[in-house]
């Protein structure tokens, strides 16, 4: 038996662990790596536990976290792996030399990262993030700072550090002993390994994208969810960010913030004695339009990809013949533009009322993932349960950890609906017609409470699966936009036939309302055409077989619903409540077509490219762009809504009061 036993311990030393020997500092790397992030997660867990342990699920920090760790170091292995497998044995000195320091630096980095979050935390209620890099430009204000409020925590973190960087050279060369492997194994080993790093970094075999700080938003405290992530992971994803947060006057053109939020305050339709705060420029008061002073719940249906021209009763095709027999329940709008060309876009106008900016969208942007302005706030200040419901994983486009950390209480995705599901589900999520279902279910069991809703559907959108047997298709094969977009009319039908039924219906201003078109193109440099959308808004108080004809923006929706639900509030959104909007004052629209802005102003449309002069264009019956003479002041104007977007961002300025 002895000698059995010896046989097995030879062939696993022999055959398994030595040909994988080489690899020791590697292995070494990600078992200290792991060791400093678990345990000062649960260091966290216990130093906030008051606020932690409230959480329902507070543990799932740990395999949570364990997943973003393994994420972070596998994308730092790939370096050394690649060295560890093609240098020849004869340079394994140096190359050891090399992964001492390499380790070493990453170690020591991530351990200061850890060490620094406890105050971080304390200071902003979140781990070290964008305003961390920031800081550093600002060594003498920041140092200032340390010495005044965190003397004792910096000796302490400076002491700990020196003994720290003390084991760790006196330890490293019996830590990362490089052993001999034939140069021959090493490489028929490395396709094996590389895979399992890029396994690793992507933590996903099925999904379409790699997974993100989205996938640690599992509870309704943001602080908490921060807590499954680790804090170099969240720097580094900051600072990599920073690259789309370009600088708008670099691109289009010098104007000062102050001349930029006059030129706005023209198109925002309230007094100079509204705007009460130098902190935040824009913030203005939004009345309600409910006389009767009873306040609404409110239902954003957002439609993928759904442009005016495939809307039957907005003259275009005739693919949705429920969403054009709704029209006789509600107001219509007739001549509404998104700002962007992606779901994003779309996503940060309604829920947000943002400007369109140069860098990407704020869902993204490492500034606006918590404090930044969402009529889910407002509605949350209210008293409202708000709440974000998806057919898809809610990490796409970050939505998730946006929604988390500015207002949204509850977020509903296919992981929530996965569980005995018997709805369509393809590469997307769960088809639009099952949204719809749960989204139901999900209103009826709030009862009395009041509630605002984002729901996103994903059926229309490429490759565009759908069940069968629910529409007559428009044309032959099946998965195309055409007859996708008729499947999605046919689930906002559903939704409304559904909610009709429920109780909440009678107090729920709804309104059904496009991202962005399909396919964006066109040969004009912006092709206006293609942004114009549909909206609309069904509920208490609204007039129906109504419609609304006047240009208007996206980022115009927000603020409208606001007052119709019967919210009164302040708000620092630039768009226009429609409802309240006088007759005279002329109709506007914003968008962004990839690096170009478009502003236009009734017929006359403005237009910035980067790093040149502007044009302008007039308007031929909503489809042909004319060349005209350039208006100075309109350009200017535009030029100022541009600007504004990326100060109001950039220093934090697009808040709530408090």
């Amino acid at each position: 038996m002895k000698q059995f036993y010896k046989n097995i311990f030879e062939f696993v030393i022999l055959k398994l662990i030595k040909p994988i020997s080489y690899l020791r500092p590697l292995f070494v790397f990600f078992i200290i790596g792991l060791l400093i992030t678990t345990v000062s997660r649960l260091f966290l867990l216990l130093y906030f536990q008051d606020r932690v342990m409230d959480t329902p699920n507070y543990w799932m920090i740990f395999p949570i976290g364990l997943r973003l760790d393994i994420i972070t170091f596998s994308y730092i292995s790939f370096l050394p792996l690649i060295l560890l497998s093609i240098f020849p044995e004869k340079y394994f000195l140096y190359l050891r030399k090399f992964l001492i320091f390499y380790f070493g630096f990453f170690l020591l980095t991530i351990f200061f990262m850890e060490m620094a979050t406890p105050s971080f935390i304390t200071q902003f209620d979140t781990r070290p993030n964008r305003l961390f890099i920031e800081y550093l430009i600002y060594p003498r204000e920041v140092i200032g700072t340390i010495l005044k409020g965190y003397l004792l925590a910096m000796i302490l973190a400076i002491v700990v550090l020196i003994v720290v960087l003390f084991l760790f050279i006196r330890f490293s060369s019996k830590l990362f002993i490089m052993h001999s492997v034939s140069y021959k194994t090493r490489l028929i080993l490395f396709p094996f390994f590389a895979f399992l790093l890029v396994l690793g970094a992507r933590s996903s075999l099925t999904s379409k994208r790699p997974i993100n700080a989205s996938n640690a938003v599992f509870s309704e405290d943001q602080l908490t969810n921060n807590l499954g992530l680790n804090s170099f992971y969240t720097v580094a994803s900051a600072a990599y960010s920073l690259k789309n947060e370009t600088n708008a006057s670099k691109l289009y053109g010098n104007m000062s913030p102050e001349e930029a939020l006059l030129r706005v305050k023209k198109y925002i339709p309230a007094n100079e004695t509204d705007f009460s705060t130098k902190e935040l420029p824009t913030l203005h008061p939004v009345m309600s339009a409910n006389e009767k002073g009873r306040q609404y719940n409110v239902v954003i249906f957002l439609q993928e990809s759904l442009g005016a021209e495939y809307v039957g009763c907005l003259g275009g095709l005739p693919l949705t013949p429920e969403f054009d027999k709704l029209t006789k329940e509600g107001l219509l709008f007739t001549n509404l533009y998104c700002t962007g060309t992606r779901s994003a876009r779309g996503i940060e106008a309604v829920i947000s009322g943002f400007l369109p900016s140069p860098s990407e969208s704020v869902l993204k942007l490492g500034n606006s993932q918590s404090g930044f302005y969402t009529i889910a706030q407002s509605f949350k200040d209210n008293g409202y349960e708000t709440s974000f419901i998806y057919g898809g994983m809610s990490n796409f486009d970050n939505m998730a950890s946006f929604f988390n950390g500015n207002g949204i209480d509850e977020i509903l995705d296919q992981e929530d609906f996965s569980e005995k599901a018997t709805g369509y589900r393809g590469i997307w999520g769960f088809s639009d017609d099952f949204l719809v279902e749960k989204a139901n279910e999900y209103f009826k069991g709030l009862k009395d409470k009041p509630f605002f809703s984002l729901m996103f559907s994903t059926s229309n959108h490429d490759p565009f699966e759908f069940p069968d047997g629910c529409i007559e298709l428009y044309e032959k094969p099946k998965n195309t936009v055409n007859n996708a977009i008729k499947f999605a009319d046919f689930a906002i039908g559903k939704f409304f036939d559904l909610a009709k039924k429920e109780e909440y219906y009678n107090n729920t201003i709804f309104i059904v309302i496009a991202d962005h078109n399909t396919r964006t193109k066109g040969k004009n440099l912006v092709p206006i055409p293609k942004f114009h959308i549909p909206a609309l808004i069904i509920g208490p108080g609204i007039e129906k077989g109504d419609v609304y004809s006047k240009l208007c923006s996206q980022i115009d929706i927000p603020p409208t619903l606001l007052s119709l639900a019967g919210i009164q509030t302040q708000t620092p959104m630039v768009g226009r409540n429609l409802m309240q909007l006088s007759s005279e004052t002329p109709g506007r629209a914003i968008m962004q077509f990839h690096d170009i802005n478009a502003f236009r102003l009734e017929n006359q449309v403005v237009i910035l490219q980067p790093n040149t002069v502007p044009l302008q264009f007039e308007m031929v019956n909503n489809q042909e762009m004319k060349a005209t003479k350039l208006n100075l002041e309109l350009a200017n104007d535009a030029l100022a809504h541009v600007i504004l977007a990326n100060y109001l961002y950039s220093f934090r300025k697009y808040k709530n009061k408090n």
